[in-house]
C-alpha cells in the first residue's frame, strides 16, 4: 500500500476526530496503565526528570500522530525501566542507556538490518512476542496493581471493590465503541483523588505553578560502561521486537485499511526520539505494541487521538512538571490495574489470526521495509500439518519469553523451534551434504567387510 502525503494523513485525523470525539479521546488514555507507574516510580528514585518526559514525550505523541496516522503510543523502555528502579540510578545512567539503545536502532534502520529482519523473522514468531507481551501485561496487572489489594483496604478509594467495578464496567461495554471506556475510568480516577484531597487526614499534594526549566545531562564513560550497556543491551532485543517489528505487524492487524508503517520508519523514530530527548533527562521511550493495542481497544483509530495525549503532557510538562509526582502517585491502582488487564487481552488477541489472515499467508509481498505490498490480501488456506507447526512455534516463543520474562529468550525459542520443523536452505543443504558423506562412507565400510572394491575402487 503506497504511503500517503503528511496532508492526507493529517486531513484523515481531523476527519475521524470530527466523527468520534469520545472515542478517540478515550483512546489515547489506553496506555496509562503501562504509562504511569514506570513514570511515577522512574521520578520517584532520581533517574528521570519528569517535566522533560512530559514535554519531550508529549512532543513526540504529537509527532508520531501526524506521521503515522495511527495511535502509535510512546512508551517507556521497560528493561531500562526496571533496571533504573531496581538500581536507583541517577538521571545521567538511565540517559546513557537510551542513548545506547537509539544509536544501535538508527544503526540497524540506516543499513536496512530491520528491514532484513522484518523479512526472515518468522511471522509465528512475531505472533508469539505479541501473544507472550500481552500475557506479560495481564500478569504484572495481576502480581504487582491488583494482588496486593484486599477487598477494603488499603483505603476506601482503592480496593479490590473498585477493581470489580471497573472490571464489570468493562465487560458491559466492551461491544459498544461509543462509550469511552477510558475516558470514564480515568476521569473517574481523579474524582477519587480529589475527594482524597478534601479529606482532613488526607496527604496528596495538588500540583502547583513549576515552569519546566531544561537542563542538559551529558553521560560520561562511567556512566555508560556500568549501567548504559547492561541495560542496553537487555532493552535492545525487546525494543527491536516489540517495539519495530511487532508494531508493524499489529498495525497492519487492527487497521488494515491504513498502510503499516515500515520498519526501517519505526526504527528512525525511536532512534530520533532517544537521542534528543535523553540528553535533557527525558525517559527513554519507544513504540510497544502493547501501548497500541490499548489505545485500539478503547477507541483510537487515528493519529488524532495521540496527538490530544501528546498536547495534555506538553502543556502539563511546561506548566506544573515535577510538581504532579504526587497527584500521579495516587491514582487508583484498582483502575490501573483493569486498564492494563484490558489491554494485555487486545495484544493478545493478535494471535487468533496466525491460521487465518496473517501477514505472511496474503497474497501481497511485504516490500524491502517490512511493509504490507500492493495487491490483493486474500489468504491461502493452511493444511493440518503446517498448521500445527504454526501454533508450536507461536507457543514455544510465549512458553519462553513467559518463563524467563525475556523477549530475547522466547525469540531465541520461537526461532529454534521454527528451524527444527523448517530447516532454513542453508542447514538443510549442509544435512543433506552431510548425510551423502556418511552414506558413502557406510558404503565403503561395507564393501570392506563383503570383501568387494569400492565404487572408488571399481
Amino acid at each position: 500500500m503506497p504511503r500517503p502525503s503528511l496532508r492526507s494523513v493529517n486531513a484523515r485525523n481531523l476527519r475521524v476526530l470530527r466523527a468520534s470525539p469520545l472515542a478517540e479521546i478515550s483512546g489515547s488514555l489506553g496506555d496509562l496503565g503501562t504509562l504511569l507507574p514506570l513514570l511515577i516510580a522512574l521520578t520517584r528514585t532520581g533517574s528521570i526528570s519528569l517535566s522533560s518526559t512530559l514535554v519531550f514525550g508529549g512532543l513526540f505523541n504529537i509527532l508520531s500522530g501526524a506521521f503515522f496516522g495511527i495511535p502509535l503510543p510512546v512508551q517507556p523502555m521497560k528493561a531500562i525501566a526496571a533496571d533504573s528502579i531496581s538500581r536507583q540510578v541517577d538521571v545521567r545512567g538511565t540517559a546513557s542507556a537510551g542513548i545506547f539503545v537509539a544509536g544501535a536502532v538508527f544503526l540497524f534502520s540506516a543499513t536496512g538490518l530491520l528491514g532484513w529482519f522484518a523479512r526472515v523473522i518468522p511471522v509465528p514468531v512475531v505472533k508469539g512476542i505479541q501473544l507472550g507481551a500481552g500475557l506479560s501485561l495481564v500478569l504484572s496487572a495481576g502480581g504487582k496493581l491488583l494482588q496486593p489489594l484486599g477487598w477494603v483496604s488499603p483505603s476506601w478509594a482503592d480496593n479490590l471493590v473498585w477493581a470489580l467495578f471497573a472490571a464489570l464496567l468493562l465487560l458491559t461495554t466492551a461491544r459498544s465503541r461509543r462509550f469511552p471506556y477510558a475516558l470514564f475510568i480515568f476521569a473517574l480516577g481523579l474524582v477519587v483523588i480529589l475527594l482524597q484531597r478534601i479529606s482532613p487526614t488526607s496527604s496528596v499534594p495538588l500540583p502547583r505553578f513549576r515552569p519546566w526549566r531544561p537542563v542538559l545531562f551529558v553521560p560520561g564513560i562511567r556512566d555508560f560502561l556500568p549501567h548504559g550497556l547492561e541495560a542496553g543491551l537487555g532493552q535492545l532485543p525487546l525494543t527491536t521486537l516489540n517495539s519495530i517489528i511487532a508494531v508493524s505487524h499489529l498495525s497492519a492487524d487492527l487497521l488494515p485499511a491504513l498502510p503499516a508503517p515500515s520498519c526501517t520508519a519505526l526504527g528512525f523514530s525511536v532512534a530520533g526520539m532517544n537521542l534528543l530527548g535523553c540528553w535533557f533527562g527525558a525517559m527513554p521511550v519507544c513504540h510497544g505494541s502493547g501501548g497500541l493495542a490499548g489505545q485500539h481497544r478503547f477507541g483510537a483509530r487515528s493519529g488524532a487521538s495521540v496527538m490530544l495525549l501528546g498536547g495534555l503532557k506538553l502543556l502539563l510538562g511546561l506548566v506544573l512538571g515535577e510538581s504532579l509526582v504526587g497527584l500521579l502517585q495516587a491514582f487508583p491502582k484498582a483502575l490501573l490495574g483493569i486498564m492494563v488487564m484490558a489491554a494485555g487481552v487486545e495484544l493478545a488477541r493478535v494471535g487468533q489470526t496466525l491460521n487465518d489472515g496473517a501477514r505472511d499467508l496474503r497474497a501481497a509481498d511485504d516490500d524491502e521495509d517490512g511493509e504490507a505490498g500492493e495487491g490483493p490480501k486474500r489468504s491461502r488456506e493452511v493444511g493440518p500439518e503446517e498448521r500445527g507447526q504454526r501454533w508450536a512455534v507461536m507457543l514455544v516463543t510465549v512458553a519462553g519469553l513467559l518463563a524467563f520474562r525475556n523477549d530475547a529468550v522466547g525469540f531465541g525459542a520461537g526461532m529454534c523451534c521454527h528451524w527444527s520443523l523448517s530447516p532454513p536452505a542453508w542447514l538443510d543443504r549442509l544435512h543433506r551434504r552431510t548425510s551423502g558423506v556418511a552414506r558413502r562412507e557406510a558404503g565403503e565400510h561395507e564393501c570392506l567387510l563383503a570383501g568387494r572394491p569400492s565404487e572408488q575402487e571399481a
